[in-house]
């Protein structure tokens, strides 16, 4: 294995940094919530070559899923090799013995369970939602006497001792920077060298547009010469690198470019050794495909890895969409930006479901009711789709979902041009809503008790219909104002009217340019506030609810309790802003408070009351809702004033206004009535930390694959990550490491780095 350097830079800069114990805010506590994901019986229905598909498909997803951890923060591959070492040579039981031999008591040993489970959970020492850095719960020198002295420690001293010298004040470091993913001087982040601002990340953006090339699988790396000129390297993932290829639409864009004043130089390979085990299950994947479009899927994938190509991975999303209500379903590459501190970047993810059959047939009659539903939606018919493209809507039981986090539904793919012409699809992922959002009583914060028992029993149905409302109707809606290379428009300019203005359009969004682009570090997050309007608008459809088999009372009660804890969900929103960097480390948290926000400025649709907890006296906050009089009524009414500017901003590209718009609602102050900074003192008083979920993995025994499943607990979690690599674990970790060694210069400090480099 590739040892690392011993007092390398992460760990010089991370020891003086290392101080007392966290406090809870960065830490994951002993008794967090563990589930496992249960898909036994939907994998039970698979046929044998179903299943063989699906393994393959999931091999591809848990190597390519390793790349979260490059992309996360500079010491994470570390860590995780180390754990990995560890749990390798000793199961959690095992040496669970060994710790108490080395007086660490059980309390700090579960500890530790549950910090390593966390960071197989995660990808990362970064919490997957928030942002936030996680460090373990118990003293650094005891831990380390673990490590040291582990069976892995001995059977390979000098691996164990370099990963540890590396790593392990950086485990602990919580120097301010550190404490959160961000650019610059607001966190730490290795989409960008750890030199990079804002500002580069602008320039950059700006020439991948001129140059027409995606921001969603690249990194960027700046130095500065010593004249002071700033050299910008626009790194591609991919397996190949700088051997010679044939000729493709990738090979004439890897070249050096002259951009404003700055050199660029486009290269790729990033993540070559993990790309490269991506393929090959793919490969493998293709002979057990059930058509041809999975298999052109699967073969614009391949090419898209192989190449660094975004254009090949948009063909194979085509295909991908038009692979109606497959048995099996997939998806995977790098999709999600909500990591990026820019906004650009996508995050590697992969998943394998199978279809609820159940469930999904709710979801097709909900898009059979789509085209009439839009026509419900508070703006102008020149602000929908011309057309709308009938998606693919399924309830799916998870096998596999490699990357940083679990969602509860998806709506993919992320390219606008794809979503506007030729479609997309939802699914809502069933077996994740039951284990993600079970709920206990006696750990319901901020709800009046009248309101618990309805919550418990309503939360979950009422998800269904809001998920449902939000990917299809949500994500599914709504037309961008395009002038293309050519200078036609999509749009009439003469007799379509701003609704906001009463003007003519005075902007949309030209050649090269896309939502994400324009909009950069709000982009996600509108565009989710977007999609949770329409939810909550629509939810108050009385065809909506019979859909998913509610009437009279319980229909209202699913509008209710939805509303409710949407309202809820901003007031816990506030654990994930930092009043001291004035940010928000969760986007999708800040849709859940801008909500809020404009729930308590517009109307009394909420009320905010103090009461006084008897068990520690300390003041509680409740937010009740004031029901049946004021949701049909303000509620609605409010939201049909809201959703039309929100789209009219998004459709005519209109950045400032957008800004204006969201900054406006996002803002946390102690300004009265909201007073929301004193409320973010109360909620991080009774913050729970989200679920860790443990995922079975696949086995091919022969020609038969098998099903392997884990209990729900840290120490199962940890077991199902020690057995997800059984063939090359040692081989990863030495791959991780090695390419986690090749661009640690780049995290330097200014005043560590040699002569010519910032």
């Amino acid at each position: 294995m590739g040892e690392p350097e011993a007092g390398s830079e992460f760990a010089i800069r991370a020891a003086a940094a290392a101080g007392p114990m966290a406090d809870t805010q960065y830490i994951l506590p002993n008794d967090i919530g563990v589930s496992s994901l249960d898909c036994r019986e939907a994998f039970r229905l698979l046929s044998p070559t179903e299943r063989l598909y699906a393994h393959h498909l999931s091999r591809a997803a848990w190597y390519g899923g390793l790349a979260v951890l490059l992309q996360t923060s500079p010491e994470a591959p570390y860590i995780y090799a180390l754990l990995s070492r560890l749990f390798r040579a000793q199961d959690p039981d095992q040496l669970r013995q060994h710790a108490l031999a080395e007086g660490l008591t059980e309390e700090e040993y579960q500890a530790f369970l549950v910090y390593a489970a966390g960071v197989y959970s995660n990808m990362g020492n970064y919490k997957s939602f928030g942002d936030t850095k996680f460090v373990p719960n118990l003293p650094k020198e005891k831990l380390e006497r673990v490590i040291l002295g582990s069976k892995a420690a001995q059977q390979h001293p000098e691996e164990v001792r370099g990963l540890w010298q590396t790593c392990g004040e950086l485990m602990f470091s919580l120097e301010s920077r550190l404490r959160h993913l961000g650019l610059g001087k607001e966190g730490i982040t290795t989409y960008f060298s750890g030199n990079c601002t804002m500002e580069d990340a602008k320039l950059a953006q700006d020439f991948l547009d001129s140059q027409n090339l995606s921001a969603y699988n690249t990194r960027l790396f700046k130095e500065v010469d010593q004249d002071g000129k700033p050299h910008y390297e626009v790194r591609l993932a991919s397996v190949l690198g700088t051997e010679p290829s044939l000729d493709t639409e990738m090979t004439s864009k890897l070249k050096s470019y002259e951009f404003q004043g700055s050199d660029f130089r486009v290269t790729r390979g990033d993540y070559a050794p993990i790309l490269q085990k991506v393929v090959e299950h793919l490969e493998k994947a293709k002979t057990y495909a059930a058509n041809s479009h999975q298999e052109q899927m699967l073969a614009q994938y391949i090419e898209s890895f192989t190449q660094g190509s975004i254009e090949a991975h948009k063909k194979g999303s085509r295909f991908w969409i038009q692979d109606k209500g497959p048995i099996v379903e997939s998806y995977i590459g790098f999709i999600e930006s909500y990591r990026d501190p820019f906004g650009s970047r996508g995050e590697f993810e992969g998943f394998v479901a199978m279809v609820n059959k159940a469930m999904s047939a709710k979801f097709e009659w909900l898009v059979a009711s789509a085209e009439q539903l839009l026509k419900e939606l508070p703006w102008p018919p020149a602000f929908e789709k011309d057309k709308f493209l009938t998606p693919d809507f399924t309830s799916l039981d998870v096998l596999t979902f490699a990357g940083s986090g679990i969602p509860a539904g998806i709506n993919i793919p992320n390219y606008d041009d794809l979503r506007q012409t030729e479609g997309f699809k939802n699914v809502s992922l069933g077996n994740v809503l039951a284990v993600a959002y079970a709920t206990q009583r006696e750990k319901l914060t901020f709800l009046e008790e009248d309101d618990k028992d309805l919550y418990i029993r309503w939360k979950g149905p009422s998800f269904d219909v809001q998920v449902g409302l939000h990917e299809l109707l949500g994500h599914g809606s709504g037309k961008l104002f395009v002038q293309d290379e050519k200078g036609a428009f999509n749009f009439d300019q003469e007799t379509v009217i701003n609704p906001e203005t009463g003007e003519q359009i005075q902007s949309w969004y030209r050649s090269g340019e896309t939502w994400d682009s324009k909009f950069s570090t709000i982009a996600s997050s509108y565009e989710e506030c977007r999609a949770e309007s329409v939810g909550l608008y629509l939810c108050l459809n009385p065809q909506v609810l019979e859909i998913f088999g509610f009437e009279g009372a319980d229909a209202e009660d699913v509008i209710y309790v939805n509303w409710l804890n949407m309202v809820r969900a901003g007031l816990l929103a506030l654990e994930f802003y930092t009043p001291e960097a004035t940010s928000w480390r969760q986007k999708r948290m800040t849709i859940r408070l801008i909500i809020l926000s404009s729930a308590l400025k517009k109307a009394k649709t909420t009320t905010t009351t103090n009461q006084t907890n008897k068990q520690n006296g300390r003041t509680d906050k409740r937010t009740e809702i004031q029901r049946r009089q004021t949701i049909r009524s303000i509620g609605k009414k409010k939201r049909k004033k809201a959703n039309p500017r929100i789209q009219v901003l998004k459709s005519t590209g209109d950045v400032a206004g957008g800004r204006a718009l969201y900054e406006g609602y996002a803002a946390v102050t102690d300004a009265p009535p909201e007073c929301f900074l004193s409320l973010r003192d109360t909620v991080l008083l009774r913050k729970e930390s989200r679920k860790l979920i443990v995922q079975p993995n696949t086995r091919l025994e022969g020609s038969e694959v098998q099903l392997l499943e884990y209990e729900a607990s840290a120490a199962g979690l940890i077991q199902s990550f020690s057995e997800r690599f059984p063939e090359d674990g040692p081989e990863l970790e030495e791959i991780l490491t090695q390419l986690a060694s090749a661009d640690a210069r780049f995290w330097k400090r200014p005043c560590e780095a040699p002569s010519g480099q910032a």
